[in-house]
């Protein structure tokens, strides 16, 4: 049944959701962190190739050789890939028969003679794809002037589709397996009746999921960047004079322009200004390291903040632990690039 919902409440509903939205919009400073392979094992395995899964209709084995190919650590490839070809000219060879997940001993047998230090294999399930129908609401003007609106509901059919595949690394070297899972990924689409885009074909869909299975796993081999934001303080811990203010209203002016040198600057004038009793200008000092890169100096600047703290600082107590977290995952990654 269809309902009316006057002009004024509606109004009041989305001025409410746009309070909502706009709440809690403190300043924030993008930080870049080196983070380890999943699988470490996997960096003592740099030489890789990928064998042609079994059931690979959607060439997922192709989109991991190419992830792979395509990994960089600071614009330097992280796999050295050798030539599918060759792995599969010395099955040819041996009367090997190629089921897409090869014994270990079979695997360690060819990839000795082809120079590689690790072998990818895999076998790739048969994509899913499911259908529910169900209602869901809409508003329209109830009159010509749109003062008054009705509710009212349409049709809609939502989609999931699944794809799983198992995928195993062999090491080569050692004669194990470094590696070895079934990844499973599923993906939602919904249409309704008055919606004018089209399902994707089940097939068009478990490509989709197939980048996203290869992207998943290639990922779990390899060091990588994560993106996250930290929280700014913008507000005196203790009682600022108007210079005070004036440095601190400056500093985090700078940041905002990604001007971390001249913030740092304004941001050591007020440390001596209040002769080191603030909290807030070595926290915030600490961030821009962080986001520098520069760790030590950023947990040096924390422990600073976090010992003039009288009582508990959410923010301080979090980069407090992040940053030893940040160095600890910081050199596992480094180690894993030079070995």
């Amino acid at each position: 049944m269809d309902k009316i919902i006057t002009y004024k409440k509606y109004k009041i509903l989305m001025l409410l959701l746009i309070l909502i939205i706009n709440s809690g919009c403190s300043q924030k400073v993008k930080i870049r962190s080196l983070e380890p392979a999943e699988i470490g094992r996997a960096s003592t395995a740099k030489k890789v190739t990928v064998m042609e899964f079994k059931n690979d209709r959607i060439g997922l084995s192709d989109k991991i050789e190419a992830k792979l190919s395509n990994k960089k650590i600071d614009s330097k490839s992280y796999f050295t890939m050798i030539n599918r070809k060759d792995f599969n000219k010395i099955i040819e060879e041996q009367k090997i028969q190629n089921s897409g997940l090869v014994d270990v001993s079979t695997v360690v047998e060819v990839g000795n003679l082809i120079g590689a230090e690790a072998i990818i294999s895999g076998n790739v399930g048969r994509a899913t794809s499911n259908d529910t129908h169900f209602l869901e609401p809409r508003i329209a003007c109830a009159d010509k002037k749109c003062k008054t609106f009705r509710t009212y509901n349409v049709r809609c059919t939502k989609r999931v589709v699944g794809l799983s595949a198992e995928i195993r690394m062999v090491d080569v070297t050692k004669g194990d397996i470094i590696y070895a899972d079934t990844m499973r990924r599923t993906s939602e689409y919904k249409h309704c009746v008055d919606d004018s885009r089209a399902f994707p074909s089940t097939e068009i869909a478990a490509q989709k999921l197939a980048d996203t299975i290869a992207e998943s796993f290639t990922s779990k081999l390899t060091p990588h960047y994560r993106f996250f934001e930290v929280v700014l303080l913008e507000k005196p811990d203790i009682d600022y004079n108007k210079q005070d203010e004036k440095l601190l209203d400056v500093s985090l002016e700078y940041i905002k322009q990604n001007r971390f040198d001249k913030a740092e600057r304004f941001l050591i004038d007020l440390v001596d200004a209040t002769q080191q009793k603030s909290y807030v200008p070595l926290y915030n000092l600490g961030v821009i390291k962080e986001a520098q890169g520069a760790y030590a100096e950023a947990q040096k600047y924390y422990k600073m903040a976090d010992d003039l703290a009288v009582e508990p600082v959410e923010e301080i107590n979090s980069a407090y632990v992040r940053i030893q977290n940040l160095i600890q995952k910081s050199n596992m990654a480094k180690e894993q690039i030079v070995r």
